[in-house]
């Protein structure tokens, strides 16, 4: 069976058959999915081992029940029943799916509002209710259907959307067979000879166009080092399809592809500021997740050392910038679903694997994001953080067949030099340190990585052999010095320096983290080796007169 995620969720069968608590509790499951996108509650299954227990049966009067007692226990969400279905080991379970509420808003019978912000079911706060019913009002802003028959639109505007249609790789046979009409109307641009919204917004006019409340218009800056306005380039005369814009912005955005340089050998490698994909995905990110029910431009302003792009509304619902890499919610899905089959964008949910991957790559910082109600802002550093670690990340990929996944976590190790699970689990935005073995077990078994350590504290790093046969001029760093050669280093330091706080160590040997000095100092004090003054704070260590004997000895 499928992990439980954003749209599905496991429940033991006890939920529905002991007392009213279990039953609330999945109201409230109930109601949060309502909130999103929907999804499957499989009854009968045990959360941990994902199968019955191989001996449960389960009569028709539970599950009718079970559905009949939810609609009392949540308002404003439709529940329906699904089949009984065996599972392989002969345990019966059942299913009932939560439909999306399209026009209002899903709460208890108590009157709470919960939604769905990952895996999770978390209460609404007061900002939450406000951009719920917002999205509710976004939801529906692509279908709405203008007083704009097929023929009054520009000639030739049917033929393109059909030309590029059936160009497409991503677009079924079966599609490819229909008239431009009929193309127009399976992509809900086309209702009943009338053009909808997003039917206006890719074959209108620049008239029709500045009449949909809010239009796609654009405005590109760019800023020295004061960050006074140097350029200035904006699309607000509404006269491209989303295409055509896109493909002109990124004609027009000179700036971002400028390169750094740096010595590789007797050449010179180059690295763009923006890789080109990059620029592509968030722009697309831009224009696909805009909020087009609020007023404003999508702002792409370019710094010296960074890119900032914002477009107007928050993150769709039930994202934050710490889920994002693996949460999707599809904001306008028809938009999204046109521009996925023009290959304008990545597939649902892949658009920020592939950024991460290629800042991984290069060895530039992830993209921060700054939310709120009425914008979103995502900034790209342009800054290369290791040159050596863009040289090792580039010999690896042409050595290696490796998948995003690890191309992913390999550029987190490479750029850090070590990095204990918990960290990584974080920066992979995981819930659960086991997911991290999909991330990084075939770059140990191929011995592209090697682990340190037991449990939470196994630390990754690159295998020096590696590091050897890539013949690639790479300083050692004291960041992977191994425990007891740290431990010698330690013990010199404090000969020289007794009485010494673990941050006065750190100081003379700046490379090595604190927190793995600090973890040597403390076994030492536990074996009795080192001796220390009273204060927590400011403790000092010094070496135990029975290691300063064997030292001198």
């Amino acid at each position: 069976m499928q992990e439980e995620n954003k749209v599905i969720e496991y429940k033991s069968l006890a939920k529905v058959t002991k007392g009213s608590s279990g039953l609330k509790e999945l109201a409230i499951t109930c109601v949060c999915l309502a909130n999103t996108q929907g999804g499957n509650i499989i009854i009968g299954v045990e959360d941990k081992s994902k199968m019955p227990p191989s001996d449960q049966k389960i009569p028709d009067s539970i599950m009718n029940t079970t559905v009949s007692r939810l609609r009392n226990l949540c308002f404003n969400v439709s529940i329906s029943l699904n089949d009984k279905e065996v599972h392989e080991n002969g345990g019966e379970f059942f299913s009932i799916a939560i439909h999306p509420t399209l026009k209002s808003i899903a709460t208890t019978s108590e009157g709470k509002i919960f939604i769905r912000i990952g895996d999770q079911c978390q209460p609404a706060r007061g900002e939450d209710i406000v951009r719920l019913a917002s999205e509710k009002d976004a939801f529906q802003w692509e279908l709405q259907i203008r007083n704009v028959k097929v023929s009054e639109i520009p000639e030739g505007s049917l033929l393109w959307l059909g030309d590029e249609i059936r160009n497409s790789d991503r677009v079924k046979p079966f599609v490819k067979e229909m008239s431009d009409i009929e193309i127009a109307e399976h992509y809900n641009l086309v209702i009943d000879g009338k053009l909808t919204n997003l039917g206006i917004l890719w074959l209108g006019d620049f008239k029709q166009r500045s009449r949909i409340v809010y239009p796609l218009t654009v405005q590109y800056i760019v800023y020295d080092e004061l960050e006074k306005k140097v350029r200035k380039v904006d699309w607000t005369d509404n006269t491209k399809n989303p295409k055509d814009l896109l493909l002109d912005i990124e004609k027009e955005a000179i700036e971002l592809g400028y390169f750094d340089e740096f010595p590789q050998g007797f050449f010179r490698n180059k690295i763009r500021h923006y890789d080109g994909r990059l620029i592509r995905e968030l722009l697309i990110n831009a224009i696909a997740h805009k909020s087009y029910t609020i007023s404003g431009d999508i702002f792409i302003r370019v710094y010296p050392n960074r890119l900032e792009i914002t477009n107007p509304g928050g993150l769709p619902l039930g994202i934050t910038k710490d889920n994002i890499l693996h949460t999707t919610n599809r904001r306008n899905p028809h938009l999204i679903r046109i521009l996925h089959d023009l290959k304008l964008m990545e597939g649902e949910g892949s658009g920020y694997d592939l950024i991460y991957e290629i800042t991984g790559r290069d060895s530039k910082p992830y993209p921060e994001v700054i939310s709120d109600f009425n914008s979103t802002t995502v900034s790209q550093s342009s800054k290369i953080l290791d040159e050596e670690a863009v040289l090792l990340m580039d010999f690896i990929a042409k050595s290696y067949p490796l998948s995003q996944k690890e191309l992913i976590a390999l550029g987190i190790v490479a750029r850090h030099k070590k990095v204990l699970t918990t960290q990584l689990t974080r920066e992979l935005q995981l819930n659960d340190e086991e997911r991290v073995r999909s991330y990084i077990g075939k770059l140990l078994e191929k011995g592209i990585l090697i682990s340190r350590g037991i449990k939470k504290g196994t630390e990754y790093l690159i295998n020096p052999k590696l590091l050897k046969n890539s013949k690639i001029n790479i300083k050692p760093t004291l960041k992977v010095i191994e425990p007891h050669r740290l431990k010698a280093l330690i013990i010199e330091d404090l000969e020289r320096y007794p009485r010494s706080e673990a941050n006065e160590i750190r100081k003379r040997l700046e490379e090595v983290p604190i927190e793995d000095i600090r973890k040597i100092i403390y076994k030492m004090v536990r074996k009795g080796e080192l001796e220390h003054t009273k204060d927590k704070t400011y403790r000092k260590y010094w070496l135990a007169k029975k290691n300063r004997n064997n030292i001198e000895n």
